[in-house]
């Protein structure tokens, strides 16, 4: 034992920064799963339309869009281990903000409760996704370029399943706990993690040795520009039909309990994440190189997912056994969009800048909360409108536009 805990303590202190930064990252994503299938699942329980179960989200998505642009620009001012930990603080908050009795919970107290964790979750994730262009040093181009890749892989496929283990853990929790009791225990939970993390999260990591301006954070970078709107396109064609659509028509049509859609939804995103922690293995073993130049890889397994969401598409249009085929399909799409998510996340580090990354990665990921916005709005609109057939066929749609978007790129790596 003491000897471990010797092992931990000469580690050098970038390794260990980025260790309490991963730590603090899964426990936040832990909560923003669990909380949103709370959330969705509650309220849906106490009769709300699709519609309104997505507006529940709107500020959630607005305020993401927000956080990130602003929120890039605060981290190069005041250093990403800071804007991380405010970041914890304020999905506490948030927390303890639905944690009062049934009756205050109206829809505008808990879209405004939705915002501060929306705030919260942009904070964290452009933290931790920034820090690790500044964490990777002293390797030779080539080498540099694919160890980038891997640890940018192995981070966001990580929390995506832990987001999975989120959505099942909130299911359970609303079952065991009631609404209350289980946010109340996760606001505490995180606390706790806050506490034991804050005194890790030391140094200016991240902030830049001038004072960025705010005019800064509005890129003016072609390939980034173009990057950003794929990646916009890329998450309104997931959230479009999988964020309200899906979770409704299990319940609604397919008559599935709350815990049945949680655990489904939990496999979805611990497989997502899965496929994104081992995206370099994949795309090597599939295609054979690797070394292929990250936009062309990009293209072509857009234009994959474009493929397999037409064919889920038709097939749930002509087949009966519907329920099987949504389920199949689902996992395929989720595996391949993977995929897409990874190369697309290795891009935007990749391109960032050194001196500023913190406001590159904040303008790329207002464009990816941008995009959930837009899928999230979609999602209850054209579902109690349309259904899931036409949530199914807008994603493809969408997918040509983000294909379209990596095609413009000229990547330089």
């Amino acid at each position: 034992m003491n000897k471990g805990l010797f092992s931990l303590k000469t580690l050098p202190d970038a390794v260990k920064q980025y260790m309490a930064i991963t730590a603090n990252y899964w426990a936040f994503t832990l909560t923003d799963g669990a909380l949103r299938m709370l959330v969705l699942l509650y309220f849906y329980q106490l009769g709300y339309s699709p519609f309104t179960l997505a507006t529940l989200f709107v500020f959630y998505e607005v305020f993401g869009v927000i956080t990130n642009l602003v929120g890039g620009w605060l981290g190069a001012r005041i250093g990403l281990n800071k804007t991380m930990f405010i970041g914890l603080i304020i999905q506490v908050l948030a927390l303890l903000m639905l944690a009062v009795p049934s009756e205050y919970l109206t829809v505008v107290y808990v879209m405004v409760a939705q915002a501060l964790s929306g705030i919260a979750k942009d904070l964290n994730k452009m933290s931790a996704k920034s820090s690790i262009k500044l964490l990777v040093v002293n390797l030779d181009d080539k080498q540099g370029q694919s160890k980038l890749f891997t640890w940018v892989a192995l981070l966001t496929g990580s929390k995506n399943t832990l987001k999975g283990v989120g959505f099942f853990l909130g299911g359970l929790l609303l079952t065991s706990f009631g609404f209350q009791n289980a946010v109340l225990l996760m606001a505490v939970s995180l606390t706790l993690v806050a506490l034991t993390t804050w005194p890790m999260l030391q140094g200016n990591i991240g902030k830049t040795r001038y004072k960025a301006k705010f005019k800064q954070l509005f890129s003016n970078n072609a390939e980034l520009n173009f990057l950003s709107a794929a990646r916009l396109f890329l998450f309104a064609s997931r959230d479009v039909w999988f964020v309200i659509a899906l979770p409704v028509y299990l319940a609604s049509q397919l008559q599935w309990q709350h815990q049945e859609i949680g655990i489904l939804l939990a496999g979805w995103i611990i497989l997502y994440g899965i496929v994104q922690a081992y995206a370099p293995k994949f795309i090597k073993y599939l295609a054979g190189d690797i070394d292929k130049p990250p936009h062309q890889q990009a293209f072509f397994w857009s234009m994959l997912l474009a493929t397999v969401t037409l064919l889920l598409f038709v097939t749930l249009t002509f087949l009966p056994a519907i329920g099987s085929a949504l389920l199949l399909g689902l996992f395929i799409f989720g595996a391949v969009f993977a995929i897409n998510s990874s190369l697309h996340s290795y891009l935007i580090v990749a391109l960032a800048r050194d001196e500023g990354v913190s406001m590159d990665v904040g303008f790329y990921y207002m464009a990816n909360a941008m995009g959930r916005l837009l899928g999230t709005v979609l999602s209850g609109v054209i579902y109690q409108q349309f259904g899931l057939l036409a949530c199914i066929l807008i994603s493809f749609l969408f997918i040509l536009f983000a294909s379209y978007f990596v095609r413009k790129l000229a990547f330089v790596s």
